[in-house]
């Protein structure tokens, strides 16, 4: 399948009442066939080795997240 568009999932937390964000966990991916899956950030995760091999290419750009 051909990833249409990438873009992170931070981690949060609340700390003294305010939202904390931390590092991505995951990235929300769309695909042309218009299917969205999270896909863990994992070196033993095919489908984020293959999201980091377009983005090597240059073929695909991970949107930060909101």
């Amino acid at each position: 399948m051909n990833i249409k568009s990438a873009k992170y999932i931070k981690n949060f937390k609340v700390e003294d009442g305010k939202e904390v964000i931390l590092e991505p966990i995951a990235i929300t991916v769309n695909y042309e066939d218009g299917s969205i899956w999270d896909v863990p950030m994992s070196k033993d995760n095919t489908d984020y080795e293959r999201i980091l091999k377009q983005v090597a290419e240059g073929t695909l750009t991970i949107k930060d997240a909101d």
